[in-house]
């Protein structure tokens, strides 16, 4: 196992823990991460944020891996992220939705390339319409 893989998997284990410590600990400074929902989010500060709202909104994660890679700096994980959504839900606004106490099963796709054992560049894929539907968040046709 090489240093991204260890990074992704460190990232992993923080992530469905909620260490936002730990999470820090793993991001350069002026690292960047790409996400669905949030967009482009720039620096360690701004994505220890990002994951505060998911580790707050769905306290109790899991996530289940169905591959797992590295490719010299570069660690890439896909697998489903599951949780009961027990907390609020941050909008881009400022807003919070109430939690709605459903349980989400997304599938989605994150890469980490590490670079003297932290985050410089992180990317997450996942459908955001899935996750709204399972939240029951989407108008009803």
């Amino acid at each position: 196992m090489g240093e991204a893989r260890d990074v992704m998997d460190r990232l992993t284990e923080a992530v469905t823990h909620g260490d936002l410590k730990a999470i820090a600990d793993l991001y350069a400074e002026d690292a960047v991460a790409l996400t669905p929902d949030e967009g482009e989010i720039q620096g360690r500060d701004a994505i220890v944020e990002y994951w505060r709202s998911m580790t707050t909104s769905i306290p109790d994660a899991t996530f289940t891996y169905r591959n797992r890679f590295e490719a010299g700096d570069t660690a890439i994980d896909e697998g489903i992220f599951t949780g009961k959504n027990t907390g609020p839900i941050p909008l881009p606004d400022g807003e919070t939705l109430p939690a709605t106490g459903r349980t989400v099963n997304i599938r989605g796709i994150d890469l980490a390339q590490v670079k003297d054992g932290r985050i410089t560049s992180y990317r997450l894929y996942f459908d955001q319409m899935e996750f709204l539907d399972q939240l029951g968040l989407l108008p009803e046709e």
